[in-house]
């Protein structure tokens, strides 16, 4: 063990945090290089026991080794996609290719999976519980899947395959952020920025200054940027301008071009399919979902196409007739359809994120979400000064259960910056599970957002639609808190992927609801409540669009879908926005985007995410959010009753039993998706 790297070091900090001060660039280099050792190492012991093969020696040998990597890994790749600068890339395309290298090697290790068909074999006589049994079907199962049994053949190219995909996807990420950190729209005339939002204008004023202009505002593609942008920005052609930009990332033929990457993904993962005996990547991924196959996804994508389309259509065209009344005489297009979305809410619900947005101060909406947690679970939440980060942006919350006891830590890291990845999510920096000393190792959680920043006149404050990404992005924090596995694979948020949004999606629900809303939401300078009169409009304005919102979702499934279910691999000449056109055209409800628009070449969910052949999972999740929050709705939406049943029988279980088999014991039933087309105004709500 490297004796001076505080990586790799014992940590004498606050439970085990890591310490982010005393941490350098070269230090993740080091710690790899050791811990890539060290990990070799402690499987190579396993494959070399002289002992004859048990479920302790093999199967729980494997999953306790490799702590070194665990703590390098967890804290380099948060740090990759929320502070990344060239040299933490230049680290990772270099340690990337070795660590898939050391897991091809263990994972088609015939000696190695030999010992672990043994205990497999034998599985029915070992006595194990009902965990220990789950942890060993994964394994035997994850080695099985991955081409154990294959010719030595087939498996070096399996080898070759996890290279290929795992620099290809490391290297769109990149491109993709890259290519968003350049574009720049500089506007002088005030004209052009007539209407847009005080925040918004705030934040491009100082943008500009911090380039060198001094008067003037500065926007970019980044997510506090880009959506104010295109909904308020009253000039059309600058709407234009800037929608194509975004939609131009990793699409404009240069270095950070990212179709080639496409091509080697869609072609690297449909190959690793068919080597390991499926018709596509797509049944290889989803055989161990909720899902099982392709046919349930296109049934649950197809049966909420047609409840969601027709109101769709209905919706653009009350749009359509809005703005054709008010001098818009062409066809809207893709770049106008959020500005006149827009400007048809406030006109008929006369209600804007400008207007509701001092009622939601960031400060006040962490304790209004935090103190959710309090009524629903009885957790305590103590910032905690003392605890290294890795940016002054960053706070630490200690979490703590009703009786006191610790239950982890929580990182929040909420604003934009250089370095930092668009979207939100939530990282586990430390896993959860428990040592056979007994011992009860609590997970370390990071939530990554990029939410309005304070600007010199006032403090952050948040849209209604950052709320949501806030409660959405705390579920899965609690998912990981309330984790209560023996074993870090089993254990938290690592379920499958059409289950793990259930317990993020389900704190959405209390957003919509008046007794939550009015139990935290103040005027930032007055301390006025939000008026009663704001949430009777949010209550009006609930279904705006929630046609066209499904749709879009919906559309973006269909082409995930459609190239993971590719049986014959893509040729040379790719034509993505073709391929696009033809995979998401019945879901579509405006015109197709101008020549030029691409979403695939920065469509990092599926291509760099870890959603390929997954981003179903997220109207799949709202099918269960809806019917589970339905029970909270019965019973009251504060009930503890409720609540601790979630806790119980969701949250606390990670992947220990059949994500079906859990969310029956919670409901009581198998999910249906009716709940979720009334809580939609699809279907009328239940007597």
């Amino acid at each position: 063990m490297n004796q001076t790297n505080p990586i790799l070091l014992p940590y004498d900090t606050p439970h085990g945090a890591y310490p982010f001060d005393r941490i350098d660039i070269e230090h993740y280099r080091e710690a790899f290089a050791e811990a890539l050792k060290i990990k070799r190492a402690e499987v190579d012991a396993i494959i070399n026991n002289p002992e004859p093969p048990t479920f302790d020696n093999t199967i729980l040998a494997l999953e306790r080794c490799g702590d070194a990597m665990e703590r390098v890994s967890g804290i380099f790749f948060n740090l990759l996609h929320a502070h990344a600068n060239d040299e933490l890339m230049q680290i990772s395309e270099e340690i990337i290719p070795q660590m898939s290298e050391l897991s091809t090697y263990i994972i088609l290790n015939e000696a190695l999976f030999e010992r672990i068909h043994s205990v497999y074999q034998e599985r029915e006589s070992l006595g194990l519980d009902e965990e220990e049994q789950r942890l060993l079907q994964n394994c035997y199962e994850g080695f099985a899947e991955s081409g154990a049994t294959l010719p030595e053949v087939q498996k070096q190219r399996l080898r070759e395959l996890s290279q290929e995909l795992s620099r290809s996807g490391l290297l769109f990420g990149q491109n993709t952020l890259k290519d968003q950190k350049r574009y720049r729209l500089y506007l002088s005339d005030e004209s052009e920025v007539k209407g847009m939002p005080e925040s918004s204008l705030l934040m491009a004023r100082e943008a500009a200054e911090r380039e060198g202009h001094p008067t003037g505002w500065l926007f970019d593609l980044s997510a506090p940027s880009y959506f104010p942008f295109m909904q308020h920005c009253p000039v059309g052609e600058r709407r234009r301008e800037m929608y194509l930009a975004k939609m131009a990332i990793g699409a404009a033929g240069d270095e950070y071009d990212n179709r080639e990457h496409i091509r080697s993904l869609v072609n690297g993962r449909l190959e690793e399919a068919q080597l390991l005996g499926y018709e596509t990547f797509a049944h290889l991924a989803l055989h161990k979902r909720m899902a099982k196959h392709p046919s349930a996804v296109y049934e649950l994508l197809d049966k909420l196409l047609d409840a969601y389309k027709p109101v769709a259509e209905r919706e653009i065209e009350q749009v359509r007739r809005f703005a054709l009344e008010r001098g818009v005489e062409t066809e809207l297009q893709s770049w106008d359809w959020s500005y006149w979305a827009e400007q048809y809410k406030q006109a008929y619900y006369e209600l804007d994120d400008e207007l509701l947005r001092p009622y939601f101060e960031l400060s006040r909406v962490i304790e209004a979400v935090l103190g959710l947690a309090t009524q629903l679970y009885g957790l305590g939440f103590e910032e905690r000064g003392d605890i290294p980060v890795y940016h002054p942006d960053v706070k630490v919350f200690e979490v703590k259960d009703e009786d006191g006891s610790y239950l982890g830590l929580l990182y929040t890291d909420f604003f934009p910056r250089e370095g930092k990845q668009s979207g939100a999510w939530m990282n586990n920096l430390q896993e959860q599970y428990h040592l056979e000393s007994g011992e009860d190792h609590r997970p370390h959680i990071v939530l990554v957002m990029n939410f309005t920043p304070p600007t010199a006149e006032r403090p952050s404050l948040l849209t209604v639609g950052e709320v949501h990404t806030f409660l959405h992005e705390f579920g899965h924090a609690l998912h990981g808190l309330l984790s209560q596995c023996r074993f870090s694979s089993l254990s938290g948020t690592g379920v499958a992927r059409d289950f793990v949004e259930l317990p993020s999606q389900i704190m959405e629900n209390w957003l919509s609801e008046p007794e939550w809303l009015t139990s935290f939401a103040r005027h930032y300078q007055s301390g006025e409540a939000i008026p009663s009169e704001y949430i009777d409009r949010m209550q009006r304005a609930r279904h705006f669009l929630v046609g066209y919102a499904a749709c879009r979702q919906l559309s973006f499934g269909y082409l995930d879908m459609a190239w993971h279910t590719l049986r014959e691999p893509l040729g040379e000449a790719l034509d993505v926005r073709a391929f696009e056109d033809e995979a998401w055209h019945k879901a579509l409800v405006l015109p197709p985007a101008s020549e030029g628009a691409i979403m695939s070449t920065s469509f990092g969910h599926i291509f760099s995410g870890g959603y390929s052949a997954g981003y179903y999972g997220y109207k799949w999740a709202e099918v269960l959010d809806a019917d589970a929050f339905s029970l909270f709705k019965q019973h009251g939406i504060f009930s503890r009753e409720v609540a601790q049943r979630f806790r119980r029988e969701i949250l606390s279980q990670g992947d220990k039993r059949e994500a079906m088999d859990l969310y029956e014991s919670f409901r009581g039933a198998k999910p249906s998706i009716d709940a979720l087309l009334r809580r939609d105004g699809i279907l009328p709500l239940e007597a």
